[in-house]
């Protein structure tokens, strides 16, 4: 009895040590932003300290047509103005959509028999109209532009398109219509890995995903103009070994997740800074007034030298990242005053190598934030449609983001990169 007691009273204890500890908060830890709670405001909202300056629509820089129209009679007096110098006073733009309605071709192909041979003929059909799925490229592009790009469930989307357009189109129509896009797609995100995986840097993030009743994870990997999407079963490094192959890219950046983000790069590994802030935040936050706030400032005094780099010159940077070593090895000297800051403590020995990596190397990104960008519309996504009911449907999810994001990165409208993707070109790399 005397061992159960003493039992309870040490699980006690340590569960009123945890209710001292600061609330978790998207400022402090991982938590996502939609979680967060904001405080009340007091009183109504204060004005602008400057009002700024009016604005109004730029001009179409290409008009349909133009209408120049001239004064006929003095609105004062109603002198005829037939013959009086006039110049433009005034230009604008007025904007319209035409109806929209579907164009529809009727192809009726002829044949008959040979009256020579005695075989059947029939005329072939032309081009661009051969039989077959009834939807043409411009219709199929936007329709998979509002499925992926919108979030717009197949439900919503067959009414979409009889409200919008005057079109039936049953659900399981838009299903095939996207299905038979999917070799398309995969032909595209093949081209946009190679080129992603010739380069020396790469970044990569996941989140979770519902395909069917399971948890599946969307994982991210990109850099610069290209970024890939896959969708796996699971978080584990055998994603990451799967989409690589044979290839380790020099300097590997992501969060500090086990070993499936460690372990990649064949020269050095940075971590994300944004992640590791936000830790530091949480150990001030819980009380470390000895480690953590230094630790803060070192941080983001390096995330700003970041910011300047293409304005420093390589020997300023080298100097620079000397500096920021030397100052971490005073403040590693320090003792934390409380358990966070001593576990704070740890994690930065650990890492020590993987935080200012991107000083000396300007492709490299101080934070993992260009992942967590790329994935935001497929949490939009997973919030919207619940998810994906078939394997097929999130893999096509995949390589549709995949020509998405990367278009967007090289500037290419989007509609344009679905028709490129259909057409079987490739995304154009410049400009």
């Amino acid at each position: 009895m005397a061992a159960r007691v003493a039992a309870l009273e040490t699980e006690n204890a340590a569960l009123r040590e945890k209710l001292k500890a600061p609330p978790k908060t998207p400022d402090n830890s991982g938590t996502p932003p939609s979680q967060g709670r904001k405080a009340n405001g007091d009183g109504e909202p204060s004005p602008k300290a400057r009002v700024h300056a009016g604005a109004h629509r730029p001009l179409h820089p290409n008009p349909t047509r133009h209408e120049t129209v001239r004064a006929e009679r003095c609105p004062h007096c109603r002198a005829d103005l037939d013959n009086v110098a006039q110049v433009a006073v005034q230009t604008y733009d007025r904007i319209e959509i035409p109806e929209i309605a579907p164009d529809v071709t009727r192809v009726v192909l002829h044949g008959g028999v040979c009256p020579c041979c005695a075989g059947r003929f029939k005329a072939p059909a032309p081009a661009g109209l051969a039989p077959g799925s009834p939807f043409g490229p411009n219709l199929r592009a936007f329709v998979l532009y509002l499925r992926f790009g919108q979030a717009i469930p197949f439900e919503r989307l067959a009414r979409l398109m009889r409200d919008l357009f005057g079109l039936e189109i049953s659900e399981g129509a838009l299903a095939n219509l996207l299905q038979d896009s999917a070799p398309a797609f995969a032909a595209q995100t093949g081209l946009i890995k190679r080129r992603l995986l010739s380069g020396t840097v790469l970044a990569s993030d996941e989140t979770s995903v519902r395909v069917g009743k399971k948890t599946f994870w969307t994982w991210v990997f990109h850099h610069a103009d290209s970024a890939c999407f896959v969708i796996r079963p699971s978080r584990g490094k055998a994603v990451v070994s799967e989409f690589l192959g044979d290839v380790r890219p020099a300097v590997w950046i992501s969060d500090r997740l086990g070993g499936a983000q460690r372990g990649w790069a064949s020269r050095e590994h940075q971590v994300c800074l944004a992640h590791l802030l936000r830790d530091v935040q949480y150990a001030i936050d819980a009380g470390d007034a000895a480690f953590a706030p230094g630790m803060k400032h070192l941080l983001q005094r390096a995330v700003r030298i970041g910011h300047r780099r293409s304005a420093l010159a390589d020997a300023t940077l080298a100097t620079y990242h000397a500096r920021l070593q030397r100052a971490l090895d005073a403040l590693l000297k320090i003792v934390p005053d409380s358990k966070p800051g001593l576990k704070l403590q740890r994690i930065i020995k650990r890492f020590r190598q993987n935080l200012f990596v991107f000083l000396t190397d300007r492709e490299v990104s101080p934070t993992n934030n260009g992942s967590e960008q790329a994935l935001r519309p497929c949490v939009i996504f997973r919030e919207v449609t619940n998810g994906f009911r078939s394997e097929w449907g999130a893999a096509l999810y995949a390589n549709v983001r995949s020509v998405l994001e990367t278009a967007r990165r090289r500037g290419i409208p989007v509609l344009r990169a679905i028709r490129l993707t259909l057409d079987a070109a490739p995304l154009p790399t410049g400009p």
